[in-house]
């Protein structure tokens, strides 16, 4: 068997432009879908796909790790973000062909399940486009949070944390402290609740004001509490707070997640299977994790296929905690999908049984949302005396 073309499918989804690729094969019929989706670079990650098809295009897809090399080691430079998030799209869609070759489903390619059921958190309204709801109102705040759940939900993730720098103005944080107070108080005990700092604080001092502020509220984990890539920092500042921490969703390469481990800088790790190097890079960062005594949460805000091969890659991954999910961030978010595979039952995904990743794109539903330039959120992001803020 052998690769003959590589094709992009790119769908606008408002807020980005979801990136399906989908490898093809000689043999007719048989192609495998990716996601190489990364917010704001939509035109960068397919020029890129297109400057990896040469590695890849003639080689046999049953060679997963093979390929990845091609592409990661043939391309001399260093890839980044928008590189890596190319090969990961490419890499999923090689499982893709051979779990459909082979007719199994992923996750019996990759060691076989470990557990029955995946369990999965989503944001505010879904992150539905348009239903945000601003955190200077508590009792609206709470009122949308109460409305998520009970969509079926015993886990999500809020960001209480506003817009901030090197210090942390004592009414934002006794603000923040009690919003995280009200949304405990709303949902429970039996909800588990996150929070994502963005690592908007400049400082590790910031960032320990606004987590000594939620902790109280007993939150999962307190995500990007400051910039990702630096480890010391970040593990210096989990010596100091009373809360679980957490990191990831910006990091692309073993060598940053095993100085993340060997710091012992973080409870969980958030590897993103669109930008790590797919399944591939994803199953190694997780070892590396296991490794350390650290559990796996998984970032991804994306579309359907890259909540496929979460679905697979949880079920195979002893630390596996919880995944992100963003099912409902565009109504018609399965519409594209002549295959489905994430059907949630009581706050988890339930196991696959098709073939491959178990979905396929109907590119005709895809071709009725073409790209359009996504409405860019981070634009809000600027301090009452105009610098520039973390978004």
């Amino acid at each position: 068997m052998k690769i003959t073309a590589i094709e992009t499918v790119v769908v606008n989804a408002i807020h980005r432009n979801w990136i399906f690729v989908k490898v093809l094969t000689d043999q007719p019929g048989l192609h495998g879908w990716g996601e190489a989706t990364l917010e704001w670079k939509t035109r960068a990650v397919t020029a890129t796909i297109e400057d990896l098809a040469p590695f890849v295009v003639g080689e046999d897809p049953h060679r997963v790790e093979h390929i990845v090399r091609r592409m990661t080691h043939f391309s001399f430079w260093p890839l980044g973000v928008i590189g890596l998030t190319a090969v990961s799209g490419i890499e999923q869609a090689l499982w893709d062909i051979k779990g459909k070759a082979l007719g199994v489903p992923l996750w019996q390619l990759l060691g076989g399940r470990v557990r029955d059921r995946v369990r999965v958190y989503t944001h505010l309204h879904r992150a539905k486009a348009g239903a945000q709801v601003a955190t200077a109102d508590i009792g609206a705040f709470c009122d949308a949070v109460r409305e998520t759940v009970e969509m079926g939900y015993d886990a999500i993730k809020l960001g209480f944390v506003p817009y901030t720098g090197y210090d942390a103005p004592l009414p934002a944080v006794l603000h923040v402290g009690k919003l995280a107070a009200a949304v405990r108080e709303c949902v429970g005990e039996a909800v588990d609740i996150m929070t994502d700092f963005h690592g908007r604080p400049d400082s590790p001092a910031a960032a320990k004001a606004f987590i000594d502020a939620i902790a109280p509220i007993r939150p999962l984990f307190v995500e990007e509490p400051i910039q990702p890539g630096d480890a010391a920092a970040i593990a210096d500042l989990a010596r100091q707070v009373d809360c679980p921490l957490a990191t990831g969703e910006r990091l692309f390469t073993l060598r940053e997640f095993a100085e993340v481990a060997e710091t012992r800088a973080v409870a969980y790790v958030q590897p993103d299977l669109c930008h790590c190097g797919g399944l591939t890079g994803g199953r190694k960062i997780a070892a590396i994790a296991e490794a350390a005594h650290m559990g796996v949460a998984p970032h991804n805000p994306m579309g359907p296929v890259a909540g496929a091969a979460a679905l697979h890659f949880d079920l195979v991954t002893p630390n596996f905690v919880i995944q992100e999910e963003a099912v409902g961030i565009v109504p018609w978010f399965e519409e594209i999908c002549s295959l489905y595979p994430l059907a949630m039952q009581n706050g988890a995904w339930a196991v696959p049984t098709a073939p491959g990743l178990g979905i396929e794109i109907d590119e005709r539903a895809a071709a009725r949302r073409p790209f359009q330039p996504e409405v860019i959120m981070s634009l809000d992001a600027v301090l009452a005396d105009g610098r520039i803020a973390n978004w």
